[in-house]
């Protein structure tokens, strides 16, 4: 399945009567744009307050996602897969979305899903991403 990471523009109720301009970024497990975003827009629905834009959709592709039970925050990882061939040694780089409550602990998390895999973990920082939405099986 492809996993797709959109942008949403919309009004959310924050409080006393006052609707607030909200800026959030979802990762959402889709076949098309059209279909991911409909299943997006089912998800906020009952926070929208106003109007609501989907600025964009871009397709994400991931080795891998983590999800910690404990992670209220989204990480990119850049690990660099090794393999040896012939004696020379190849590298090639995935990325893997990993949650965290912070950084040393996405990093951990990634360590131990990646432990039996030749790697080297290059970096992880932080994503914009809010949430990871995917697919009913």
């Amino acid at each position: 399945m492809l996993f797709y990471e959109v942008k949403v523009h919309y009004q959310r109720q924050t409080g006393e009567d006052n609707p607030g301009n909200v800026k959030e970024t979802y990762l959402v497990e889709g076949i098309t744009p059209a279909d991911v975003e409909q299943r997006l827009m089912e998800e906020i629905k009952p926070f929208i307050f106003g109007d609501c834009e989907v600025p964009s959709c871009t397709k994400k592709q991931f080795f891998e996602i983590i999800d910690s039970p404990s992670g209220d925050k989204w990480y990119k990882g850049r690990v660099e897969m090794i393999t040896i061939d012939d004696d020379k040694e190849t590298r090639k780089a995935v990325s893997v979305l990993v949650s965290g409550s912070d950084c040393m602990q996405a990093h951990k998390s990634l360590q131990q899903a990646m432990n039996g895999y030749d790697c080297e973990i290059v970096s992880v920082a932080r994503t914009p991403i809010m949430e990871v939405i995917r697919a009913v099986h």
